[in-house]
């Protein structure tokens, strides 16, 4: 007898996930119910050839209009949907549960940057935005290009200038507005909105709303797909990989980075913004590789960024999707040696690097608090407050609003209160 819930662990419906067949998908989930192409048809609105012509369409179906009375039909789980879909990998044990990762519990740095999450942002605030996220409301002025471009210019500004309470403020209606551009279904449209939604990851997973951060990443990784563009992909595979390493699911990251790299260099690079998006790409794989632990791909693909910044032209004035340079790239590499555990390394490849190396003030406070992320590891807590109190005066909100930077200022006060920097850091740190 065949079953009426169809295995979605099976060796054959994983297969099909992986491939993104959605086809396939659909076709073995209605044999499996022992249903005709009619009684599906039936059960969805959709006429028997309808069907047809969706079970074995050369390209992976991604109407999701369409494929919604589908998932209902055949009782798809949204996991097994959004894994084919290509929004998120299936789970490896049951479609219900995330991937399970072991936290040690007696971690004091992790569990008080858990309790500070969500802290640096007014309260209602993010309870505003995560209605939204709900249910978008409606937007405050006309959705047009023009008016998306303007008001996408404001939120990134006020990324970069550190200004999260701002930012989170203008989400919902920034979002509502991309929304409402897209639903025409043109392929830029979709490009634009996938842009705001990691916008709003990367601002999200800043301050540690990494619940929220994860559904704005899933939201962009599906309108990224649905846009056609490997540089949208590209831009939405590196929100997600940081989703994903913030999950603990560093495996998962370094894949969904490289396939998105792939991606990229298949466009043949012959523009500057491939180009660019490329060598943004080698840095991005190079940091998941790292926490992944993958330590000979993390240094191969961070000299590659290198050896690709140091081909590409001046950033040029203007609105791009990735403004990538040698410092920009060092940058990278601190992190990545960091990440590997090379403290002592970490140190020594930023030792050159100068605040004015980088336009915003949101990357000049990441320099000093990569900066004081290595000095910490290698057990130096003095470099480590000075360090910090230089992210404090170029960007405040580094400090402030990440979770993981204020559970150095709470370690470095409490376990070297007497030494140089760390009286002035947990004083301006009282003041904030």
């Amino acid at each position: 007898m065949r079953a009426q819930v169809p295995d979605w662990n099976s060796p054959r419906a994983r297969a099909l996930i992986a491939a993104g067949n959605t086809g396939g998908l659909i076709r073995w989930a209605r044999l499996e119910r022992g249903w005709r192409q009619t009684d599906l048809g039936k059960a969805t609105g959709y006429s028997a050839s309808a069907v047809s012509r969706l079970e074995t369409a050369e390209r992976p179906a991604t109407d999701l209009d369409m494929l919604k009375p589908f998932a209902a039909a055949l009782v798809i789980p949204p996991g097994v949907l959004a894994a084919v879909l290509g929004v998120t990998p299936i789970q490896a044990t049951t479609v219900a549960t995330a991937e399970r990762h072991a936290e040690p519990e007696e971690d004091p740095m992790k569990r008080r940057a858990l309790l500070a999450a969500g802290l640096a942002v007014p309260l209602s605030m993010l309870n505003n935005l995560d209605e939204s996220l709900a249910l978008l409301p409606e937007p405050s002025s006309a959705p047009t290009p023009a008016n998306l471009l303007a008001d996408y210019r404001t939120a990134r500004a006020l990324f970069n200038a550190g200004a999260h309470a701002r930012l989170v403020e203008m989400l919902p209606n920034l979002l509502a507005t991309a929304e409402a551009c897209a639903v025409s279904g043109e392929a830029t449209d979709y490009a634009r909105l996938a842009a705001c939604y990691d916008l709003a990851t990367e601002a999200l997973s800043k301050i540690g709303r990494y619940g929220a951060s994860r559904i704005t990443a899933d939201r962009s990784t599906t309108y990224s797909r649905l846009s056609g563009s490997p540089l949208a992909a590209a831009a939405s595979a590196r929100a997600f990989s940081i989703v994903l390493r913030h999950e603990g699911r560093t495996g998962t990251a370094q894949r969904v980075t490289l396939h998105a790299a792939a991606q990229v260099e298949a466009t043949g690079l012959t523009t500057p913004a491939q180009a660019a998006t490329f060598a943004q790409m080698l840095c991005t794989v190079a940091y998941a590789a790292a926490e992944a632990g993958d330590r000979d791909r993390a240094l191969e693909m961070i000299g590659e960024a290198e050896r690709a910044a140091a081909l590409l032209p001046e950033p040029a004035a203007g609105p791009q999707s990735f403004t990538v340079t040698p410092a920009s790239v060092t940058l990278y590499k601190v992190g990545v040696l960091w990440s590997l555990g090379d403290s002592g390394a970490a140190v020594h490849a930023g030792r050159n690097l100068r605040a004015a190396q980088f336009p915003t003030a949101e990357r000049r406070g990441r320099l000093h608090t990569d900066m004081a992320r290595a000095y910490w590891q290698w057990g130096k807590p003095e470099q480590t407050a000075h360090a910090l109190l230089d992210a404090q005066r170029a960007a405040p909100s580094e400090v402030r609003d990440r979770p993981s930077i204020r559970a150095i200022v709470t370690d470095l006060t409490q376990r070297h209160p007497h030494t140089s920097g760390v009286r002035e850091l947990a004083a301006t740190a009282r003041s904030a």
